[in-house]
């Protein structure tokens, strides 16, 4: 009878060990994790749009306009204009610096005998590119060749210019100019002058 109870005992040892790993294994334990989702791949994103467009370059053109000249003792006149022009101008990002010469025919009748056949101007412009369109200030000398004489001068405008291809450029430009005491004969002038320009780009 003891060595029965003995198997018995040795019996329930074994099999409580034997069954400690499975149960451990199972009460208590952790439930397996489950799948982590997979992050989305990052949508990429768009590239920033282009503050503007190139305008560094030279080029040459042609401009066609009107003038109007209001001189001391009560002269004035006004006709149409026509010229050429030849700049450069470099591109900063949106900023645009450039220097242009240009020159325009006229021939404005100021009255008692009084002309004005042409002037020349060496431009300083300073602008902001909007892409294919740049708008710019400009401001220089002048020189105005008139009955009496030639004089220098000072000028101020604005100015647009639109690419309408890489190529080829067309505007408009508004310029106020002072001359002061025309070839010594105390005659001082204002003028005014609108044109419409075109240009090639090289």
């Amino acid at each position: 009878m003891i060595r029965a109870n003995l198997i018995t005992a040795s019996t329930v040892t074994a099999l409580t060990l034997a069954a400690g790993p499975v149960l451990a294994g199972s009460v208590g334990a952790p439930a397996p994790d489950a799948a982590a989702p997979i992050p989305a791949a990052p949508v990429p994103s768009a590239p920033p749009p282009a503050l503007g467009g190139d305008w560094t370059g030279g080029y040459a053109g042609v401009q066609l306009g009107y003038g109007d000249v209001d001189a001391s003792g009560g002269a004035d006149g006004d006709d149409f204009l026509y010229g050429v022009h030849v700049g450069y101008n470099y591109d900063f990002g949106t900023f645009v610096l450039g220097g242009e010469l240009d020159y325009d025919f006229t021939d404005i009748d100021l009255g008692g005998g009084v002309d004005v056949d042409d002037v020349a101007r060496l431009k300083l412009k300073a602008g902001y590119d909007f892409g294919q369109t740049l708008g710019y200030f400009t401001a220089g000398v002048a020189e105005v060749d008139t009955s009496l004489g030639s004089e220098s001068g000072e000028f101020y405008g604005i100015g647009v210019s639109y690419q309408i291809t890489d190529q080829y450029t067309v505007g408009a430009e508004l310029l106020e100019h002072n001359f002061d005491d025309i070839s010594g004969t105390g005659v001082d002038a204002d003028a005014t002058t609108l044109t419409v320009r075109g240009a090639i780009r090289f």
